[in-house]
């Protein structure tokens, strides 16, 4: 009876000291999400520019695969297209309808995405305001805000707001902004920022009603 004791009394600790192996710290998850996010730009073959270099004329060269890195927020961007229109004003609001593609970078998958026959005449819209230059948003209706049941907007999908236009297609070669991110946790949706995930947004906004 003892010896049966002493092997449950065993395999308990080796059953905890399995389950202490397998959680990850915070900082382990962020280790992964950086290794994630590094792996994804070798592959791309992405070239990440500085703030400084980008401010110069505010451009993203596609043709070379260029990405200006914020150090302050840590999201990449690049700009595909600056779109037509203008930018949201200095205390103007304004809707935004948004087409999106969202890929988790730590399963290299397709996670969400608004670019389906389903939902080819329901964009997400946002209401966006841009007071002094710093922009916030909600989201009043679409799939993100349907599928992570928040009407938060990710805070990597305002950043390239101080940078392309947000106008509507009027003329046959209008175009509307397009823009490539990378998002890690801490500026993207309450599921990224419960469990440490970086994610890759292609993403287009066009002005609403």
């Amino acid at each position: 009876m003892k010896n049966l004791f002493r092997l449950f009394i065993l395999g308990c600790m080796v059953l905890f000291m399995a389950s202490c192996h397998d959680t990850e710290t915070y900082a382990d998850q962020k280790k992964k999400e950086r290794s994630a996010i590094k792996q994804f730009i070798e592959k791309q073959g992405i070239k990440v520019i500085s703030e400084k270099e980008f401010k110069i004329d505010s451009i993203t060269d596609v043709s070379k695969k260029e990405f200006v890195l914020f150090e302050n927020t840590g999201v990449y961007m690049q700009i595909v297209r600056k779109g037509c229109g203008e930018k949201i004003k200095y205390g103007e609001s304004a809707n935004v309808l948004c087409r999106f593609n969202e890929y988790n970078l730590l399963t290299d998958s397709l996670s969400l995405s608004n670019n389906v026959l389903y939902f080819s005449s329901l964009p997400d819209k946002m209401a966006v305001t841009n007071t002094l230059g710093t922009f916030t948003a909600t989201f009043v209706s679409g799939v993100m805000s349907t599928f992570y049941q928040t009407t938060s907007v990710p805070s990597g999908w305002l950043v390239p707001l101080s940078y392309v236009n947000i106008g509507r297609m009027v003329n046959e070669d209008d175009q509307v902004a397009k823009v490539n991110l990378i998002v890690p946790h801490s500026q993207g949706t309450s599921r990224a920022l419960a469990s440490v995930i970086p994610y890759y947004y292609e993403l287009t906004f066009e002005r609403g009603i």
